[in-house]
């Protein structure tokens, strides 16, 4: 009698103990659920609440500079495959273009962007061997960086300047070849963070 009791009593126990485990398990899967779903809200009221960069919320603003040795910079190109970056003036002449790219139109915040070199190969000398496909970047002073990727490599004229200026390029890079009778044209679509995430 006491012998069946006592298994009676131990089986009561393991039962209550497996209860006690699976309502355990169940309130930590809850507690997991839970959590990730108050950090994912959290995340999403931080991202609408984080600021716009001055840029798209007003795209016709000046470019910032920095003064430089007298010169004004409005950031810096990055073209990997080259193995290329410089620092843009903020307009160009043949005396800043001795020093830098320079800035020949447009802006970074807009489409129609387009930057100038000589032809030396430290700067815009090897604008002919891009490929499509290849990659750029601009980063401003203010530290925004913008994404471009080569769509085609094209030979203009010099005197081809509204088509130069074309805002049908997010950004135009070219410099004139030896002799200066053409200008070598590399047009570049905007990659958004979309299409190229991390």
């Amino acid at each position: 009698m006491h012998r069946r009791k006592g298994a009676a009593a131990l089986i009561t126990v393991g039962c209550l103990l497996l209860i006690g485990a699976i309502a355990l398990s169940g309130y930590n899967l809850w507690d997991d659920r839970r959590a990730g779903k108050s950090a994912g809200e959290v995340l999403t009221q931080m991202r609408s609440n984080e600021a716009l960069p001055d840029y798209i919320l007003n795209p016709d603003m000046e470019m910032p500079t920095e003064e430089i040795d007298g010169y004004l910079y409005i950031g810096k190109v990055s073209i990997p495959t080259l193995e290329l970056k410089l620092p843009v003036m903020d307009t160009w002449d043949y005396t800043r273009m001795r020093i830098a790219p320079c800035r020949y139109s447009g802006t970074a915040y807009r489409p129609g962007f387009v930057l100038c070199a000589h032809n030396y190969t430290s700067h815009f000398g090897r604008l002919k061997n891009l490929e499509p496909g290849d990659s750029v970047s601009f980063t401003d002073v203010a530290g925004n960086v913008f994404l471009y990727e080569v769509a085609k490599v094209e030979i203009l004229a010099p005197t081809a300047v509204a088509e130069m200026k074309s805002d049908d390029w997010d950004l135009t890079l070219f410099s004139c070849t030896i002799g200066g009778r053409t200008r070598v044209t590399v047009r570049c679509r905007q990659v958004r963070e979309q299409d190229n995430p991390q």
